[in-house]
């Protein structure tokens, strides 16, 4: 199976890469190879490619940001991924996609299932949920996985700040009162994976097997970005030996931290659907950490 996957250079993408390699030959591609800002070009480079799956990881994350590019978070997020669920179709391949727990408000109080109404209160969350109904649109054959506050051992991420400010500070403040689940990377990576080790390949009518749709694809569990950043600080004294001292870590309300864009303040995504459809069960947030921290290079 050819699979092309958009975003290889992103956190989820570059996991991609080694968890769906056993599963045929990975293009991997990144900006320089298919601009998501020329729409046409994308097509075309879709078409020429023809792959037996699309796998897009490709996104404009920057959240606070996207408040002032909302054309080109629009453009990314919202319209490219309705440009490759139209390819797919003509070539009758299927589509896996990922989006956000930030397409919610925030305002349910307990875990949003793939059933709940979306309603975000920011530009990337509005513009993901763009490219969540464009490809909805398409009735074709397509995978939605939402993830939730994902970071890894590469790029921009809470949990790569929080271990670059440790280096750098004496004291670091933390939202307290924003609750979600922290993703890592590499488990969306092989829950992706085993997804798709179930779903074979698109059926000649466009259905996978009456299963194709949204999925909540996040960690176990719940917490604050305050608990995380002391779960990571715990983690990395452990490796860095009794001798190195953390930070001292103080918890702050959401209104004192100064962002562009406002966040949801409770994105817990129920992840109950995903596993009774195909057995996959993503570890809790904690156990997750310790994955990446053992994952790691020192």
């Amino acid at each position: 199976m050819r699979i092309l996957l958009f975003g290889k250079t992103g956190q989820v993408g570059w996991e991609l890469q080694r968890s769906l390699s056993p599963l045929g030959d990975v293009i991997a591609v990144g900006r320089k190879d298919a601009d998501f800002l020329d729409l046409k070009g994308l097509r075309a480079f879709t078409l020429e490619v023809r792959p037996d799956l699309i796998v897009n990881a490709a996104a404009y994350t920057a959240v606070d940001k996207a408040e002032s590019e909302p054309e080109i978070a629009m453009r990314v997020n919202g319209e490219a991924p309705g440009v490759l669920a139209e390819a797919a179709q003509k070539m009758g391949i299927g589509l896996v996609h990922y989006s956000t727990d930030y397409v919610f408000d925030g305002t349910k109080g307990k875990p949003y299932t793939e059933d709940d109404e979306p309603n975000p209160i920011n530009v990337y969350g509005k513009t993901k949920l763009a490219g969540d109904l464009a490809i909805q649109s398409s009735g074709w054959a397509y995978i939605i996985l939402r993830t939730s506050w994902v970071y890894g051992a590469r790029g921009e991420n809470f949990f790569l700040t929080i271990l670059r400010l440790a280096r750098e500070k004496d004291v670091i403040r933390v939202v307290d009162d924003q609750i979600g689940c922290p993703t890592w990377c590499g488990s969306i990576a092989d829950a992706t994976a085993s997804v798709l080790r179930r779903l074979g390949i698109v059926e000649p009518d466009g259905t996978w097997k009456d299963k194709g749709g949204f999925y909540n694809c996040s960690a176990g569990g719940e917490t604050s970005w305050f608990e995380f950043a002391r779960a990571i600080l715990e983690y990395e004294q452990v490796r860095r030996g009794a001798q190195w001292a953390p930070p001292d870590l103080q918890p702050i309300g959401k209104e004192a931290y100064e962002a562009d864009a406002p966040r949801p303040r409770y994105s817990v995504l129920d992840g109950s659907k995903l596993e009774r459809a195909f057995d996959v069960k993503i570890a809790s947030w904690r156990a997750q950490l310790a994955y990446c921290f053992g994952n790691m290079k020192n």
